[in-house]
């Protein structure tokens, strides 16, 4: 008999992650060696427990590492920072934000799969077991979605200063967070308006995050 499929589960909403670590451990062949809530503590299980696949919220705190650091943003954070890593697992991204934009910067992050929260649990089991094997699992409406969206207008800076933009403040609070001038925060701004074809900042934002491009 093969051994069993080390799993991590991370995700900030605990009743969400018990219940799913719960029904895992129900599953012949899979053994879930590890749970975290944020970006620090998803890098230090997989340190820790050298897990075969990790199950990954998108939208997760960044956490506090041991020695101090934040940790990643996100869950694309969390995935870049292990793509190139030795004995990185293979990620799964599990996601209540259907978008077809997520999906696309999760695939560039490395990630092997991406699945909406919702899927039934036996379609998670067996995605598991497909990036186990070294595969891709995608959901497909996901996927057409993201053919059809394309890629984003968006530079990284622009990407950026709306995502900063996204958490609130003014141009001088983002500038002073980004160590940019607030001229080049208005331009970068200037730009994801006319490239997104709304009207102002709060438009921008909101287009950006509904297709996962922020």
């Amino acid at each position: 008999m093969s051994p069993a499929i080390r799993v991590i589960v991370a995700d900030d909403q605990a009743i969400l992650r018990s219940g799913l670590v719960a029904l895992l451990r129900l599953e012949q062949g899979i053994d879930v060696v590890g749970e975290a809530a944020d970006g620090a503590g998803t890098l230090e299980a997989v340190a820790a427990h050298r897990p075969d696949v990790l199950l990954l919220d998108v939208q997760m705190p960044p956490g506090t590492a041991a020695d101090g650091t934040a940790g990643p943003a996100d869950g694309i954070e969390v995935a870049e920072h292990l793509q190139n890593a030795d004995g990185a697992p293979r990620i799964i991204v599990l996601t209540t934000f259907g978008r077809a934009g997520y999906l696309r910067r999760t695939m560039e992050a490395g990630a092997a799969g991406f699945m909406v929260k919702d899927t039934p649990v036996e379609r998670l089991v067996d995605a598991i077991r497909r990036v186990h094997e070294g595969l891709k699992v995608v959901d497909p409406e996901l996927a057409a979605q993201s053919l059809a969206v394309g890629p984003s207008p968006l530079t990284a800076k622009e990407t950026e200063v709306l995502q900063a933009a996204a958490a609130g403040g003014t141009t001088a609070a983002i500038a002073q967070r980004l160590f940019l001038s607030e001229g080049t925060v208005r331009n970068h701004v200037s730009a994801a308006i006319g490239k997104l074809g709304v009207a102002n900042r709060a438009e921008a934002v909101r287009s950006a995050a509904d297709n996962g491009w922020i």
